[in-house]
């Protein structure tokens, strides 16, 4: 299974890739997509009884990227630093998630990654995505894909996945597109068990 690699990815895109980790490759050789999970995250809207399943009871949350040549990949992607998006992005994180269960237990972990400077979003988004397996405690480090996916392989996620994760193509492969913190805060280490 070849998925593209995600901004603290859908609870969809972990539920696929900790069904078979070692059948997963992440794409890394793709043209880089604007627009897509690649750099950016739904989270809940901080707001009490809200209904996070309706998409204007979300926040989306994007990693700003220097000018993007055409046909750049995925891997060659630099992040930029010109705006405070770290801290924004760890203030609505905050905001969203600090009355959840498991978000005291979590924080520290993911704290770090909002405030220090990550040249490459493929090295900031491996990162996020180590640290979110160790607090599930799974050993599934991702795999680089070195070559695009081929046409011929029958996988949902193959090559028209790869080079189409946009708009509604997005939503029929994640669902709501609900980040894994979502589950991850309400749900620690069960999210886990949840996920496979």
């Amino acid at each position: 299974m070849v998925l593209p690699i995600a901004y603290l990815g859908p609870r969809d895109w972990y539920s696929a890739y900790m069904r078979n980790p070692e059948a997963v490759e992440i794409e890394a050789m793709e043209s880089f997509e604007k627009q897509t999970y690649r750099n950016r995250c739904s989270i809940a809207r901080p707001s009490a009884g809200s209904d996070l399943r309706q998409p204007s009871d979300r926040i989306i949350l994007t990693v700003p990227v220097k000018k993007v040549e055409h046909k750049q990949l995925t891997r060659d992607i630099e992040i930029s630093y010109q705006s405070r998006w770290q801290h924004q992005h760890w203030i609505s994180l905050t905001s969203a998630y600090r009355h959840t269960p498991y978000f005291d237990y979590y924080a520290d972990y993911l704290r770090p990654m909002y405030e220090r400077e990550t040249k490459w979003l493929w090295d900031f988004n491996s990162r996020l995505h180590e640290i979110i397996m160790a607090l599930l405690n799974a050993q599934c480090p991702l795999v680089e894909r070195e070559k695009t996916a081929s046409l011929k392989d029958k996988s949902p996620f193959a090559y028209r996945a790869t080079t189409e994760w946009r708009g509604e193509e997005l939503n029929r492969w994640f669902g709501d597109g609900k980040s894994i913190l979502d589950e991850l805060f309400e749900f620690g280490n069960e999210t886990k068990y949840r996920l496979e």
